[in-house]
């Protein structure tokens, strides 16, 4: 009957998708540091200026001085994770109310240059927020930047598929003060009031 191998490899392939599926929602939430580095300066070595490309130029992050900026790494063809963060992001600038949501720069940047282009990434980011700059840049540059930053981004191949290959990517809102220093992170489903809270508490 055959039936310990059957049974055996059923086991496996159900323990292997538990294995997927747990990893995704700790890749969701992964930071390089612990709560202890992150509670005595764990940032200090994170972050800084860069400079990518939108549809209107280069983009430096010293433009923004003076302003709160919130950066989201993801793609154009994200499923779900990424539209999720950013109706939070645009949620919690609404919820600020018209002044206060003008000290916020919201920046989304693509590590999926190939397929998102500048002018696709502007209507995307557009979509969520009307002041949400698209950006992006080569993937040596992009290489460079999430490490800065401490994130993380792999390109998997995807057989059978019009899209060729997705991104696995860290799915955290990186906040950066108003001198261009990365202050905190925000874990993927942060609750927009929580953002908000910290929001306030750096404006």
């Amino acid at each position: 009957m055959n039936l310990l191998p059957n049974n055996g490899a059923k086991l496996v392939y159900v323990l292997v998708l538990i294995g997927l599926f747990t990893g995704g929602l700790m890749l969701a939430q992964w930071a390089p540091w612990s709560e202890d580095q992150q509670s005595s300066n764990g940032y200090a070595n994170l972050g800084g200026n860069f400079t990518l490309n939108s549809q209107q130029g280069e983009v430096a992050l010293t433009d923004f001085k003076g302003q709160l900026v919130l950066m989201y790494f993801g793609f154009t063809s994200c499923p779900d994770v990424c539209p999720t963060a950013l109706s939070s992001i645009t949620s919690s600038m609404h919820e600020l109310g018209p002044e206060l949501e003008q000290k916020i720069q919201p920046l989304f940047v693509s590590v999926d240059p190939a397929r998102d282009t500048l002018e696709n990434l502007a209507a995307y980011s557009a979509y969520f927020h009307p002041r949400m700059l698209g950006l992006t840049g080569s993937l040596e540059h992009l290489d460079n930047l999430v490490q800065q930053y401490g994130a993380y981004y792999r390109h998997i191949p995807l057989e059978n598929s019009a899209l060729g290959y997705t991104v696995d990517h860290t799915s955290r809102i990186y906040v950066i003060d108003t001198q261009g220093k990365l202050i905190t992170t925000l874990a993927h489903g942060t609750s927009v009031d929580d953002i908000v809270k910290l929001l306030k508490q750096h404006m």
